[in-house]
């Protein structure tokens, strides 16, 4: 079975769409989201425009800010801090990688808690360990909602998490801890890799290298997350970290690269910014 998360994420706009169309109604308004974009980088461009493109369909007010890559840590941070001040914004996202002269922590630290509709913020990061009500991050939450669209049982079963990252590794093992799955995480450092990946039953992989679980890490039957996004060296195609040709037919479950994971980031984004809003108008009654 392969998930397409480009079918689920397209049915789960639909939903939001019937949500968000009685706010105005409800609340005198629809939720907005500001994305701040630096620079031209191509992938970044080409995320910004997805989100851009989920607002509407959903039928939120995106605001897309664009600096050139000479801006200033200090006059990025300023910025936040009037979009953090502005009550007519609920989410507001900094669109990463930035430029080698603007530190990341600072910036991901500097957009207000309730308005963090990455779920990056140390605060969001520490509730979310600690199980307290917060923002989830996209892509672990859309890997979660993906499994259980699948049927995929998510409780008891062996977990492995290939990949160490604040922004899918460590949060997804979290996830998956919560859904009561025995998780470990792996990593390039791990010795004899394989032995770990053929013993999950679950296995998620998000490390960036291109086809780097090949058919014989994987165990027969087993539900397999591709995160990565990468170029394949041979075709110049898009790829993911999974060799996707060798692994489905003995994979039960598998998401493809593209349509697989990342439109979910995208929809469970959307999903995230009418949060922050619903909690934004909750604290105003």
């Amino acid at each position: 079975m392969v998930i397409s998360g480009k079918e689920l994420s397209a049915r789960l706009k639909e939903e939001m769409a019937a949500q968000v169309a009685a706010f105005p109604d409800k609340y005198g308004r629809v939720p907005h989201l500001v994305v701040i974009l630096v620079g031209e980088d191509p992938g970044s461009v080409s995320y910004v425009t997805g989100k851009a493109k989920a607002s509407e369909v959903v039928g939120i007010r995106n605001t897309t800010i664009r600096r050139p890559d000479t801006i200033t840590e200090t006059e990025l941070l300023t910025l936040i801090d009037q979009l953090n001040k502005d009550d007519s914004v609920d989410g507001v996202l900094v669109q990463l990688p930035l430029p080698k002269h603007i530190s990341e922590d600072k910036v991901i630290a500097a957009i207000a808690k309730e308005k963090d509709v990455d779920g990056f913020h140390p605060l969001n990061v520490a509730a979310l360990w600690q199980k307290q009500d917060c923002v989830l991050p996209c892509t672990p939450k859309g890997i979660i909602k993906m499994l259980k669209a699948a049927g995929v049982e998510i409780r008891g079963k062996r977990a492995v998490v290939v990949g160490r990252s604040n922004i899918v590794g460590l949060p997804v093992a979290k996830l998956l801890l919560d859904e009561n799955a025995t998780v470990t995480i792996a990593h390039s450092r791990t010795t004899d890799l394989p032995s770990v990946t053929r013993n999950a039953e679950i296995l998620v992989v998000a490390v960036g290298r291109p086809k780097f679980v090949t058919d014989d890490m994987v165990a027969d039957g087993a539900v397999v997350i591709d995160v990565g996004v990468n170029r394949d060296p041979d075709t110049g195609k898009l790829c993911g970290d999974v060799d996707f040709a060798a692994i489905e037919p003995k994979a039960s479950v598998i998401t493809p690269v593209p349509g697989g994971v990342g439109p979910m980031t995208i929809c469970c984004l959307m999903e995230n910014t009418i949060e922050c809003f619903l909690r934004k108008m909750q604290r105003a009654l």
